[in-house]
């Protein structure tokens, strides 16, 4: 009977303390739960933290600011004259480049007013033409109508000399432009010489010829040699196109020249 009452009072027991350790295991759980849950969360914001960080280190910088950070890590002592040069070279450039814009015209256009001013007008008609005209065309058959009174020789002589004259103004500040086509990798070469002796200096000094003792004065030989380079092709494709642009109206003054004459000798005849 004492083993029978012992398992009744045994089964009684277990009986109670199962609904209370279901609800322990139930709140354990839920605490758990929770717990994970925060967990989870933090994991999230951490790693959308990290995908912020890593999207804004991935983000590519600005041309202006890529600029600037190549001439800081290139050493402004150095890429300063470079820069000078780019900015001085460019603006020889525009120069050349509006003046033979303005320069160019029709210059059959102007050889058939000139005609037609001489059958109506004269000699004084033709000139009013030219003076009203712009371009060196139109200076040179200015310059040989001054002259038609002392006879075709003079007046095509005239518009040799005078063409020569209008070709020099025509290339006027070319040789400067060439020599910052020159220099500007010279001084890049200069910078790249200067970087190597400071890379040698930090290898003496150091008494190791690890890479990061070597990388700065490298890094600035590179970027100077590179700048120069850049340069020099800037300015050579202008420079190029200029001399391209002369060739052109150097053609036009030569072949309407040779107009003019003609024009010349029909009114003489006329007369």
């Amino acid at each position: 009977m004492k083993k029978v009452f012992m398992i009744l009072a045994a089964a009684g027991i277990l009986a109670l303390a199962a609904p209370q350790v279901s609800y322990a295991q139930d709140e354990e759980s839920a605490a758990a739960e929770e717990q994970v849950e925060a967990t989870v969360d933090e994991a999230i914001a951490a790693d959308d933290v990290v995908a912020d960080n890593v999207a804004e280190a991935e983000e590519p910088a600005t041309f202006h600011a890529a600029l600037k950070q190549k001439f800081i890590e290139g050493g402004p002592l150095w890429m300063t004259p470079i820069i000078l040069v780019l900015v001085l070279g460019l603006a020889l450039c525009i120069e050349r480049i509006l003046y033979l814009s303005f320069s160019k015209i029709n210059t059959k256009k102007l050889v058939e007013k000139v005609e037609a001013a001489l059958n109506e007008g004269g000699i004084e008609k033709a000139k009013e033409v030219c003076r009203n005209t712009r371009g060196p065309v139109a200076s040179i058959f200015y310059q040989g109508l001054l002259r038609y009174d002392q006879g075709l020789d003079v007046v095509e002589k005239t518009i040799v000399s005078y063409g020569s004259v209008q070709q020099s103004q025509l290339e006027s500040g070319l040789s400067w432009i060439s020599l910052f086509i020159a220099i500007a990798p010279s001084l890049g070469f200069l910078g790249t010489v200067i970087g190597m002796i400071n890379a040698f200096d930090a290898i003496q000094a150091a008494g190791d010829i690890s890479p990061n003792v070597v990388a700065g004065g490298m890094k600035v030989a590179l970027i100077t040699t590179v700048g120069g380079l850049i340069v020099a092709m800037i300015l050579q494709v202008f420079y190029n196109y200029i001399l391209a642009k002369i060739e052109s109206i150097t053609i036009d003054m030569e072949d309407s020249s040779i107009s003019l004459i003609d024009v010349l000798t029909k009114y003489g005849q006329k007369k």
